[in-house]
């Protein structure tokens, strides 16, 4: 299923997809942006950027296949090259985007979906020899983008937020692998938002979607049972990052600072394997008068922000801020603002 943003602004030079995404993390689990994780993204910034919503790969939320047999061979390499095809696809459609500053976002486990996508479109555009689709920059929050950090980091937050003993977290560093295909200690699954799931099971809204018109045998789910098993997934994306960077894009990484399955830990763990000089040093970003959060910019052109008191899902839990991150015209000119408060 796709969902354009509301009134699609021509006059605006930015375009962002946002990946909604079933994945390894949460496996089966889906988010629906423009309810859940970015409500506010598509209320906040179509003054700034068209959005497009796009669920992926196939049997996420409203999305299907015609072959059944598509749910059983997902992987992270099809879901990219499909999303790759959906989108030269669409922009045929709407021809008026393709000279559009392009770029992609999503959180948790799109921290794959996010680079992958990026990396097949820089690759298209370097074999044509031409500017397919004009990519930018990507955006990813509390995202998987390097499984050994990504673990270690988890259990080191739960232990310095008293969620696990000093005993438990000592043991753990002793007697744990974390290296890639070990089973993993413990599952987490806080898929909660039931009121989403009865939302969109409503005929009125689906019609007003314009989703579920063949009448799927199913129901919306956040968790969804229609894929399994999950096929290739690359234990990291961080030489995707190192790419990106070098091909002159934006890479922004943001992090709900009290999330507890892709913690700050996590991310500042796996950003540290590549090995980055600082350009510009932690230091506080405001918002409103109040710290919003830390910013931190690596040569290169990465830059990695937290989010004050936000948790897996920023923008459900401080929408205020996440509206700073998310507009891309915003971060920018952000650094401009790091030192003193503002009132915007």
């Amino acid at each position: 299923m796709v969902v354009m943003s509301p009134l699609m602004n021509q006059s605006v030079e930015h375009f962002i997809i946002i990946l909604l995404k079933q994945g390894k993390i949460r496996t089966r689990c889906h988010f629906f942006y423009g309810l859940t994780e970015g409500g506010s993204i598509i209320c906040f910034t179509r003054a700034a950027a068209n959005v497009l919503f796009l669920e992926s790969p196939a049997g996420v939320g409203f999305s299907y296949s015609n072959t059944t047999a598509d749910y059983r061979t997902y992987g992270d390499s099809k879901t990219a090259e499909d999303n790759y095809v959906f989108l030269l696809n669409w922009l045929e459609r709407f021809p008026e985007y393709k000279n559009r500053d392009f770029f992609i976002s999503g959180e948790s486990y799109a921290g794959h979906y996010v680079p992958q996508l990026a990396h097949n479109i820089l690759f298209n555009n370097k074999k044509a020899n031409k500017t397919i689709i004009n990519l930018k920059g990507i955006l990813i929050g509390n995202a998987a983008i390097n499984s050994e950090t990504d673990e270690r980091g988890m259990y080191e937050y739960f232990a310095t937020h008293a969620l696990i003993s000093q005993e438990t977290w000592y043991a753990i560093q002793k007697y744990c692998d974390f290296l890639p295909n070990v089973t993993q200690i413990m599952e987490l699954d806080p898929c909660g938002e039931y009121y989403v799931h009865a939302y969109l099971n409503r005929e009125d809204v689906q019609e007003a979607l314009h989703a579920n018109v063949t009448k799927l045998d199913h129901d919306w789910e956040e968790c969804s049972e229609v894929i399994h098993p999950w096929g290739d997934s690359p234990p990291t994306v961080l030489p995707l990052l190192q790419e990106f960077m070098s091909n002159g894009l934006r890479v922004w990484v943001y992090s709900g600072d009290t999330d507890g399955r892709l913690p700050v830990t996590s991310t500042q763990r796996s950003l540290s394997k590549m090995g980055l000089p600082t350009k510009s040093p932690w230091r506080p970003w405001f918002l409103g008068g109040e710290v919003g959060g830390y910013v931190q910019v690596y040569e290169g052109d990465l830059t990695f922000a937290t989010v004050r008191g936000a948790g897996h899902k920023v923008p459900i839990s401080r929408p205020g801020r996440a509206l700073s991150l998310s507009s891309f015209t915003s971060l920018l000119v952000l650094y401009s603002h790091i030192n003193r408060p503002s009132s915007a």
